[in-house]
Formats: C-alpha cells, sequence, structure tokens
C-alpha cells in the first residue's frame, strides 16, 4: 500500500452536519485538517470489508466499522494557540499537572457547536480515541501511546453529556504531552513539535447488562505469528480474545491465544490446573451505573471490572467459557454442567456454535491484500441472548501493518549450546544483529516476587533515565510478560521505563510460568522498533546464565535490580525466519 493511496482515503470522508448516526456516513470529519493515522486506516479499509466480506458467507454476522466523528488536527493547533499552551513548558511537569493544564483550557467556539449537535441526539456509550498526526506514518510504531477515554454517556441532560465529551477531549490532547509519549516521539526520532492530535468519537460496540455495557469478545488478530507451536507457521497468525472490553489484551492481561489455522488446538499448558490457573478472571466495563469519583484525568474514570460471576450473570459466558467437570476431571464446552469456568471459547472455536474464526482469517486476508503487508486488526463481537432474531456484530476497530524483517541472519546450533551463550532461545522476536552493547540491566532471580513488581519497575525506570542521559544503550532481562498491567502476569513497565532498551528478554518461572508476550499495544511497539525480544522458558531446552551476570562487578545495584558493564561488546543474532536467536 502506498502512504499516498492511504492519505486519499481521508480525502473522501464528508464533513459532519447535524447528525452522528442518522446521516448514513459511517465516517464524518470535523475540521479540514489531518484526520491522523487511525482513522485514516479505517477509512482506507473501509471499503475494502464491504467488497471482500461476503454477508452470505456468515449466517446472523453482520461486519462494520462502528459510526465514528473525527475532529481535524487544525483543531488540535487552534486550541493549543488560543490557550497559550505552545509557550508552556511540560518537559518537567508530571502527567497530571499537565491533564489539569489542558482541562482548564477551552476548545475553540466553532469546534463546540459542531459537538454540542453531535452529543444532543447520542444517549449511547462512545470511546474517545487518539489518532495523531505522527501515525500518518503508518509504520511508526504508535500503538496505545495516547490517551483512550470510554465515556457512558447516560447522563439524560445535553449539557451534562456536552460536558463529559468536552473533559475525554482535552484528555486526549494533553496526552500527546505525557512522559511516555515524549519518550516514545523521541525514540521514532521526530519531534514533539510536530506532532499534531485529531480526536476520534466512536460508537463503543457492545451491549448494556445492568450497571456494565461491554462486547462479549474483544479481539487482535495478527496475519504473521512470532511465536507460533505445534503445527502451526508464522504466516498462519495469531488472535487473541478476551471476554469484555480489549482493554485486557492491549495492556497485556490474560487472554486465551490460539492459531486460526488450528482453532481447535489448546496452548502448550502442563496440565488442568494450569490452564484453570491462568484462565481469564475479570474483565473490563463501562460503568453505567454510579456516578465515579470526578477525575477528568484518568483514563479509566468510567470503566469497572467485573468477574466471572458477573458475566455469567448477564448471559455473556455461554459462548466464551467451558466448565472443568471435577467428578471426570475433563473440561466441557460451555456453561451447561456446574464447576469453574475457563475463558477458552471452545464453544465457537471447537463446538464452532458461530464461525467466527473463518470470519476472522478472511478479514485478515481482506487487510492484508489492501495495505500489501502483514497486518494487525483490533475487533469487538456482540451477541445478543435476549433478542435471537438480532444479528451478531463484529465491530472492527483497527488496522495497522506489522513490521516483518526479511533480512537472512543464521543462527547455528553450535551457537545456541555455545559456552559463551549468555541467552539462548527459539522463541524470539526479531531478525538482524546487534553488536555494539556492553551495558545489561535485569531482575535479580533471587530477590524476585511478583508482589513486589511495582518497585521492580520503578527501580528500571531510574536506572533506564541515568542510561538513557548518558546515551548507553543496553539489554534488559526480567521475568514475565514485560508491560503487563497483571503483576502477576509480569513487570508493569511502559515504554518511558525502559526507553533505553536495545535487547528485551523475559523469562518464565516456577511461580510465573505464562504465555509469552503477543497481543498488546506494548508489544506492538516493540515489534515495531525492531527491538530483539527473547522469550526464555524455566523449563525449557535453553537457559540464561544467571552465574555469569552475577561474577560481573555492578555498576548500579537495587534490592531488586542490577546494571552491570562488560568489557567488550555482546553479539546479539536473531533469525527472524526461524525464531532463533543468541546473546553471545
Amino acid at each position: 500500500m502506498s502512504v499516498k493511496s492511504y492519505s486519499a482515503a481521508g480525502e473522501k470522508v464528508p464533513p459532519f452536519k447535524k447528525q452522528f448516526f442518522e446521516s448514513g456516513e459511517v465516517i464524518t470529519r470535523i475540521g479540514t485538517g489531518s484526520l491522523g493515522g487511525k482513522a485514516l486506516g479505517l477509512a482506507f479499509i473501509k471499503d475494502t470489508l464491504a467488497s471482500k466480506i461476503n454477508p452470505s458467507d456468515y449466517d446472523n454476522i453482520t461486519v462494520n466499522i462502528p459510526t465514528l466523528a473525527v475532529i481535524a488536527t487544525d483543531f488540535f493547533d487552534r486550541f493549543m494557540q488560543i490557550n497559550n499552551l505552545y509557550d508552556t513548558n511540560f518537559e518537567e511537569m508530571p502527567d497530571d499537572r499537565i491533564a489539569h493544564a489542558f482541562q482548564n483550557a477551552e476548545l475553540p467556539p466553532e469546534l463546540n457547536g459542531d459537538l454540542r449537535r453531535l452529543i444532543a441526539d447520542v444517549h449511547t456509550p462512545l470511546a474517545i480515541r487518539s489518532s495523531s498526526l505522527l501515525e500518518d506514518a503508518i509504520y511508526e510504531p504508535f500503538a496505545g501511546v495516547y490517551g483512550t477515554k470510554m465515556i457512558p454517556n447516560n447522563q439524560p441532560g445535553t449539557d451534562a453529556r456536552f460536558s463529559k465529551l468536552v473533559e475525554a477531549i482535552k484528555f486526549v490532547y494533553s496526552s500527546v504531552f505525557f512522559r511516555e509519549a515524549r519518550d516514545y516521539i523521541r525514540a521514532t526520532r521526530q519531534s514533539i513539535e510536530s506532532e499534531k492530535m485529531a480526536v476520534i468519537i466512536q460508537e463503543v460496540v457492545g451491549l448494556r447488562h445492568w450497571e456494565r455495557y461491554y462486547p462479549d469478545i474483544s479481539g487482535v488478530a495478527r496475519s504473521y505469528n512470532f511465536y507460533p507451536t505445534s503445527h502451526a507457521r508464522p504466516e498462519d497468525g495469531v488472535v487473541d480474545l478476551a471476554l469484555g472490553l480489549g482493554k485486557t489484551i492491549v495492556d497485556g492481561g490474560t487472554v486465551w491465544s490460539y492459531s486460526p489455522a488450528y482453532p481447535k488446538s489448546v496452548p502448550p499448558y502442563n496440565s488442568i490446573g494450569d490452564l484453570m490457573k491462568l484462565t481469564q478472571t475479570k474483565f473490563w466495563a463501562i460503568n453505567m451505573g454510579k456516578p465515579p469519583k470526578y477525575d477528568p484525568t484518568k483514563e479509566t474514570e468510567y470503566m469497572i471490572q467485573g468477574g466471572l460471576k458477573d458475566a455469567e450473570l448477564d448471559g455473556t459466558l455461554d459462548l466464551a467459557a467451558s466448565t472443568y467437570v471435577p467428578e471426570r476431571d475433563r473440561i466441557s464446552p460451555g456453561t451447561g454442567p456446574r464447576g469453574p469456568r475457563i475463558i477458552n471459547f471452545a464453544p465457537i472455536l471447537t463446538v464452532n456454535q458461530i464461525p467466527l474464526n473463518n470470519l476472522i482469517k478472511d478479514l485478515l486476508k481482506a487487510c492484508e491484500d489492501a495495505v500489501g503487508a502483514a497486518v494487525e486488526t483490533e475487533f469487538a463481537l456482540t451477541i445478543d441472548n435476549k433478542q435471537k432474531d438480532r444479528p451478531i456484530r463484529l465491530g472492527f476497530l483497527q488496522v495497522r501493518p506489522m513490521v516483518v524483517s526479511d533480512a537472512e541472519v543464521k543462527v547455528t546450533d553450535d551457537e545456541l549450546n555455545s559456552e559463551n551463550a549468555l541467552v539462548a532461545s527459539e522463541n524470539v522476536l526479531g531478525n538482524g544483529v546487534v553488536d555494539d552493547i556492553t551495558d545489561i540491566v535485569y531482575v535479580r532471580p533471587d530477590a524476585f516476587n511478583p508482589g513486589n513488581t511495582q518497585q521492580i519497575a520503578a527501580d528500571i525506570e531510574k536506572l533506564n533515565r541515568n542510561l538513557v542521559n548518558s546515551g548507553t544503550p543496553y539489554v534488559l532481562i526480567g521475568f514475565g510478560r514485560w508491560g503487563s498491567s497483571d503483576p502477576w502476569l509480569g513487570i508493569n513497565v511502559n515504554w518511558a521505563q525502559i526507553s533505553g532498551s536495545r535487547v528485551i528478554v523475559e523469562s518464565t518461572l516456577p511461580n510465573m510460568n505464562v504465555e509469552l508476550s503477543q497481543g498488546s499495544h506494548f508489544f506492538h511497539n516493540i515489534t515495531s522498533f525492531q527491538i530483539p525480544y527473547f522469550s526464555v522458558r524455566f523449563d525449557g531446552k535453553y537457559k540464561i546464565r544467571w552465574d555469569r551476570l552475577e561474577k560481573q562487578k555492578a555498576e548500579a545495584e537495587t534490592e531488586y535490580v542490577r546494571h552491570v558493564k562488560l568489557e567488550r561488546p555482546l553479539n546479539v543474532k536473531v533469525d527472524g525466519r526461524s525464531g532463533r536467536g543468541v546473546i553471545l
């Protein structure tokens, strides 16, 4: 796909007039500037979905892009200018002060008129999403960097709904200047001055269940799988599914991962006990009940989490869960038997009650053909059990290209088994050679405890800041999924806290034996930066040579983290074709 054809899609988007849902247009614009990368991606793929996905192939499933209006980047410029925000030094300000400064500013009067007209007739939840100008460069890794705010939009008065919409837009604007975003922009060798923000106002795919509003299933599907297992090949792709809103997936939470070529294959768990212990137990929803404590600077202000009992009460487990039957020591698809629930989507993937997997494969193929590269897509699915004649809806939320290098690097068996191998793995993301790193920051295995991941992240952030300031790249080694929002799955760091790392290693432990990272926004950005990413299982064929690291003199050290400097540079080699890599 050419950037020209991608950008041309934005020129066809009609202006917003007076109506949101009733206008007959899926995508409209407010303003004359750029629509940003996220909105342009949806505008580009809209016609492809209509022409390539045949409704008759998927009985009772409709596929569409949820209705959206885009506030173009010219209004961001106008907002910044009339409030003198371009003259403010945000570099030393914490994120909360930046967010408050934006909340105290005023939107351009000409924008307020369109927003008030939009919100007057809309009473369902809305997602206020970023769509930045730098995302126009479609291979830039900006997934999940900026803010998104979900609002229930269920206040009876137009003034109240308008006020919450304005607060959410200002929050997204302010996220351009948050610390993580600034560090990300530097990492892409762009400047904060060149960034402009468009904002998407989009209906949320979902249904209301009492005080919760959420989709039955959220998913991220990739046409290329960096960690294929069993019979799957990299080009077979990978899908992550979760109950509820997609925040669980993009934040690196517990999800169900599978290859669309082998939907019935179970991930490599050691036992049913492990499967039960590592299943999704909470889901995200929009709070439709009692208003929360007022905090317009908090991204999750109107979001709540529910448990599996809540989902069962809502009737959303029917196609998502299986049941462990103790007396038979087996897992039965569905929620018919009594027993513990496991979120594995077996009624869909094994019993094929709805042809979701075939639809996902067709969507990936259509997007890959249109984009001309491997792609990552996001979607949400709703199933109305109360109205059986109402079709199942798949809302298509995003498409972005993936970076898959084709340079040839050979990693031999001798290198993997070499005495000089500090780290070796057959599950490595990336491709290429790095031979100029002498520094290693690692989490000490003897001191690691999942309950201390917040302090570990803070220690790494401090070491990272010093290394970045001195221009020193480093290898980062730790446990569980880097960037996971769940401390029992990994270390919850954002890019700002590890922005100097050039190679990343994740390792499992007996008490943190989680599935490998894949699907989160954090993970997508790592791949786009082409940072080699090693995964090493504690019970696998190859081990990390912790004894070698412990013998090195520490440049800096905390209770949980050490920084060591080697006399000679490491030699990092990754073969993206085989997924093999070694740090010598």
